[in-house]
C-alpha cells in the first residue's frame, strides 16, 4: 500500500496579513519532507470560492512549484474540475503535459465534475450537465494527448476543429487517470472507465472492502470500457492524521483540525447558509459541530481502535481516523491494507493544526509506521498486475485506438480568410 498527503490549503478565520504566503510556504516545505521521506504522493485540490474551507484555486502552479523541490514524490492533481466553464479540455491538457515535462513524468491526473453550488453557480455551470460534461471531456482529453494531431471534437459542450496539442507529456500514453469518488456510484463508474477511484469520504475497512471487490471486479469485466488509452487500476481513500508517541498529545495537536475539515466540507456540500466575504465558518463549527457529527468527547477517547469514526455507545459518530499512536495507526493500516485499499492518503493541513506538528507527525510515521507497508506494496503491484493483464489487454481492445485526421484538411492564414 502506498500514501500520500492531501491539501484543500485550509484558512480558519480571523485571517491576518500574509497568512496565505505563510500557508502555501509551509506546504511547499511539508512537501519537501514528504518526499525526502519516502512519502509516495501529494495531491492537491481545485476549488473556487470556498471561504476558510479551500483556498486552492490554481493547483498546477502550487505543483509546479512542488515539483522543482522533490524528486520523487508523485505529483496529484486531485481533482482537476473538468466542466468547460472552469478548464478548456485543451488547456487543461496543455497544463498537464507541461507539469509532467518540468517533474520528469511524476504527474497523475485526476479529474472530477465539481458539485458545490458555491462552484457551480459561480461558473454558471448548469447542475443537471455536470456528469455529462465530465465523460465528454475525459474522453476529449485522453484523445488531445495522444492523437497527432487531435482530430477535433463536436459534442454539445466542446466543439474544436484539428489542431495538435503540444506539448506532450513525457509520460505515454499520458499520465494515469483518475477521478473523484465519494458514492459507491462513482467509483463503479471509474472502474467502467478503467480509471483510479480517488474516495473522498472517510470510509471504514469493511465498508472499502465492498467498495475494493465492486472496483475491480468491473475493471476485469467487459463493463470496462477505458477512457483513456492506458488502465490506471487503483483505489485511493482518504483520512485525517496526526502521529505522536502520545496519544493524548496526537488528539490535542489534530481533531480539532480534523473535525474542521469536515465540518467545513459539509458547510459548503450539506448544510450551510453561506455570505460570501462575511460567514465566519470557523466560528459555526465551534458553535455547532457537536450537532453535525464532530463531537470532540467522543471522538477523543483514549486507548481505542482506530476507525474513521469512533462510537460513544449511544449511537453518537464522530471523526477520527488516524490520529493517535503509531501502534494504533499501523493496525488501522493494515486493516485498509488488508481491504485492497492501493494507497492511503492523509489530510494533516486542516483547520488550524501547525505546520510544526505536520512535520513531526509526517516524520514519525515514516519512521516507526510505513516501512513494512512498503516492503510488501512492490509484490501487490506485481501480483495484481499479473491478474488484471490479461482482462486490460482486452478492455483496451475494446477502446480501440487513436483517430486520425482527414489529409485534406488545413488551416487558413488570417490573412488569406
Amino acid at each position: 500500500m502506498k500514501f500520500g498527503i492531501f491539501y484543500e490549503h485550509q484558512i480558519p478565520r480571523p485571517w491576518r496579513d500574509g497568512d496565505e504566503h505563510r500557508l502555501l510556504k509551509d506546504a511547499l516545505e511539508q512537501v519537501d519532507l514528504a518526499d525526502r521521506l519516502g512519502f509516495d504522493y501529494v495531491w492537491e485540490v481545485e476549488h473556487h470560492f470556498l471561504e476558510e474551507y479551500s483556498h486552492s484555486s490554481a493547483p498546477e502552479v502550487f505543483l509546479a512549484a512542488a515539483s522543482q523541490r522533490t524528486t520523487k514524490i508523485r505529483l496529484g492533481h486531485g481533482v482537476v474540475l473538468l466542466p468547460s466553464a472552469y478548464n478548456h479540455p485543451a488547456r487543461v491538457v496543455e497544463r498537464i503535459n507541461t507539469l509532467d515535462l518540468l517533474s520528469d513524468g511524476r504527474v497523475d491526473f485526476g479529474t472530477g465534475e465539481s458539485s458545490s453550488n458555491t462552484e457551480l453557480e459561480g461558473f454558471a455551470i448548469e447542475r443537471p450537465t455536470k456528469r455529462n460534461q465530465w465523460l465528454d471531456h475525459i474522453e476529449a482529453i485522453s484523445r488531445m494527448m495522444v492523437e497527432e494531431p487531435f482530430a477535433g471534437w463536436n459534442s454539445e459542450f466542446v466543439q474544436m476543429p484539428p489542431r495538435n496539442i503540444v506539448p506532450k507529456s513525457l509520460q505515454k500514453p499520458h499520465p494515469p487517470l483518475w477521478v473523484a469518488c465519494s458514492q459507491r456510484e462513482t467509483i463503479h463508474l471509474a472502474a467502467s472507465k478503467g480509471i483510479g477511484a480517488l474516495t473522498f469520504a472517510f470510509v471504514e475497512p469493511g465498508e472499502a472492502r465492498h467498495w475494493v471487490d465492486d472496483y475491480y471486479s468491473t475493471i476485469a469485466s467487459e463493463e470496462c470500457i477505458p477512457a483513456g488509452f492506458a488502465i490506471n487500476a487503483n483505489i485511493a481513500s482518504v483520512l485525517p492524521l496526526m502521529c505522536h508517541e502520545n496519544e493524548s498529545t496526537a488528539i490535542d495537536r489534530g481533531i480539532d483540525g480534523a473535525h474542521f475539515f469536515g465540518y467545513s466540507l459539509g458547510h459548503y456540500y450539506v448544510y450551510g447558509h453561506h455570505k460570501p466575504g462575511i460567514t465566519n465558518v470557523w466560528a459555526d463549527f465551534e458553535k455547532n459541530r457537536s450537532a453535525f457529527g464532530f463531537d470532540r468527547a467522543t471522538a477523543a477517547q483514549r486507548n481505542v481502535d482506530l476507525r474513521a469514526q469512533l462510537s460513544n455507545g449511544e449511537g453518537v459518530l464522530s471523526l477520527r481516523g488516524a490520529i493517535g499512536t503509531p501502534d494504533q495507526i499501523r493496525i488501522l493500516m493494515r486493516q485498509y491494507e488488508e481491504a485492497g485499499i492501493d494507497q492511503v492518503i492523509f489530510v494533516s493541513q486542516a483547520g488550524r493544526n501547525r505546520h510544526e506538528d505536520i512535520c513531526e507527525s509526517l516524520e514519525l510515521f515514516a519512521r516507526e509506521v510505513m516501512p513494512e507497508f512498503k516492503e510488501r506494496d512492490l509484490t501487490h503491484i506485481v501480483d495484481k498486475e499479473e491478474r488484471l493483464s490479461t482482462a486490460k489487454k482486452a478492455a483496451l481492445a475494446r477502446r480501440g485506438g487513436p483517430r486520425t485526421t482527414d489529409s485534406n484538411y488545413f488551416i487558413t492564414p488570417a490573412m488569406q480568410a
